[in-house]
């Protein structure tokens, strides 16, 4: 098995790579590890905002083939950014504000095609929760083809405090959900706007979904109960592109 470049081990190079500010996607923590490591390691991770897992050690057995002590970090393939440090930078800018939050998806390839329609749509940033999502590791890089390496992507403690957040800096917030009454194509989407998408099998959680400004739900024909989230997406971001090439707030970049 080859080592995998993107993961760090041991206790003491953990540590290190987390006070040193090293981008961090999440660290794996040996189930029944006790003692002041294990309390140092919960502080570190709390202060940088670094989602912590426990797992049994067959599982970091098969991760490393080194003496992991107990403890994997996997590195982010950038670092993650913050609503409040890139959404003032859009204004000042001059843009208009289209931003995707992803409420739970926790598959790399969606992450990644996600990312891959956002990016040529016009999308300015991505945001997910620091827990239960898949996050900025290689493989998403892989599937994004490139797309991550160019897209801001925000990780947030609380999605329904980034709800709040954006809706105070005047960005609708839009949930897709399959409940909803209200149909896509009633809603303006012109504007600065958030679109919201949960996971597969769960949707929208209650919280972000009472937050928001609208519900709304894609129409469609068929029985099958809704559209591959990644689909999802590329069709909400080309719906509010088109939009925004018609009253000008983008240009197509083949006219370019």
């Amino acid at each position: 098995m080859k080592q995998r470049d993107d993961l760090i081990y041991g206790r003491h190079p953990v540590l290190e790579a987390l006070a040193a500010g090293q981008p961090v996607d999440k660290v794996y923590l040996q189930q029944g590890t006790r003692g002041e490591f294990e309390k140092e390691l919960r502080a570190a991770c709390k202060l940088h905002e670094v989602p912590m897992t426990i797992i049994p050690q067959a599982k970091l057995q098969r991760m490393v083939r080194g003496n992991h002590q107990g403890v994997v970090a996997q590195l982010a393939a950038a670092r993650y950014q913050q609503v409040s440090d890139v959404l003032p930078q859009l204004y000042e800018k001059g843009e208009t504000p289209l931003v995707l939050l992803l409420d739970g998806v926790t598959d790399v390839r969606n992450l990644g095609a996600i990312a891959r329609s956002a990016e040529v749509c016009g999308a300015h940033t991505l945001i997910i929760p620091q827990k239960n999502s898949a996050g900025l590791t290689a493989d998403a890089v892989k599937s994004s083809a490139g797309a991550l390496s160019r897209l801001p992507v925000c990780r947030e403690k609380s999605l329904v405090n980034t709800v709040k957040e954006l809706q105070l800096n005047g960005v609708k917030v839009i949930a897709s959900d399959l409940a909803a009454e209200k149909q896509l194509h009633e809603l303006d989407l012109s504007g600065p706007l958030c679109i919201v998408l949960g996971a597969e099998d769960e949707g929208i959680s209650t919280g972000v979904g009472r937050a928001a400004d609208h519900t709304f739900r894609i129409p469609q024909v068929g029985t099958l109960n809704s559209f591959n989230v990644s689909v999802a997406a590329g069709i909400l971001l080309f719906e509010a592109m088109k939009v925004r090439l018609a009253n000008g707030t983008v240009t197509d970049a083949a006219g370019l």
